[in-house]
């Protein structure tokens, strides 16, 4: 049996085939095989193909891999996140900012960013604060972009929302400028949209563990 086997291992490795499909057919050690299709010579198409199908495998392992760590710290931190809710109940500027992310924040599970936009200014201070003090954002994590018509280009906007948010313009990403349209607001003194950014997955996580949370607290599901 073992001489057939053999056998058969040299004819598929001359074929071009890996030690893995082999040894999928034929079911021997990776020492007994290497043993018996060691002077055999692949032509360079076959050792290409091998190496990228071994390539592409590995990515795909890593990717699962990646996939499932992902997994496993999210639930961490979204679980963390639901018990931190029971003593930060009471905290008034807790909830306030909860209600107000959950309202207008971004909440897109695929790129997990921290994003809040808003016109208002009031609203934009009190989730600043809600970010450094309840979130405990550090200050050069900040990003802003300033979202405005042509009829809004001002010079002092950036400097406007520098100073409600208290982001040194430095932080700030190019201002989007769009077309104004008949349907737009006329009122020259509008001071456009602030989107205050934060790259932070966890803090992501965190803040949906908290939304979670407080839905059990107060039992609206």
């Amino acid at each position: 049996m073992k001489f057939e086997e053999k056998i058969e291992a040299i004819y598929m490795r001359r074929l071009g085939k890996s030690y893995g499909e082999i040894r999928k057919k034929i079911k021997v050690s990776k020492s007994t095989l290497s043993a018996w299709l060691k002077d055999i010579q692949l032509s360079p198409k076959q050792e290409k193909r091998i190496y990228v199908e071994l390539k592409q495998k590995n990515a795909y392992r890593l990717a699962k891999a990646n996939q499932q760590k992902k997994i496993e710290i999210t639930e961490q931190i979204v679980t963390g996140a639901k018990k931190e809710v029971k003593s930060l109940f009471k905290n008034p500027l807790f909830l306030s900012g909860l209600m107000l992310y959950w309202a207008e924040g971004d909440k897109a599970e695929k790129w997990e960013t921290v994003k809040f936009s808003n016109s208002d200014s009031i609203m934009i201070k009190l989730i600043m604060r809600w970010f450094r003090e309840i979130c405990m954002v550090s200050e050069e994590k900040f990003r802003v972009c300033v979202h405005m018509h042509t009829l809004h280009c001002r010079e002092d906007i950036e400097k406007y929302w520098s100073k409600i948010t208290g982001i040194p313009i430095s932080q700030f990403y190019k201002s989007q400028i769009k077309p104004t349209s008949l349907g737009q607001r006329k009122n020259k003194l509008y001071d456009g949209t602030c989107a205050v950014s934060v790259s932070n997955k966890n803090l992501f996580r965190k803040i949906k563990g908290w939304k979670l949370g407080f839905i059990e607290k107060i039992d609206i599901i």
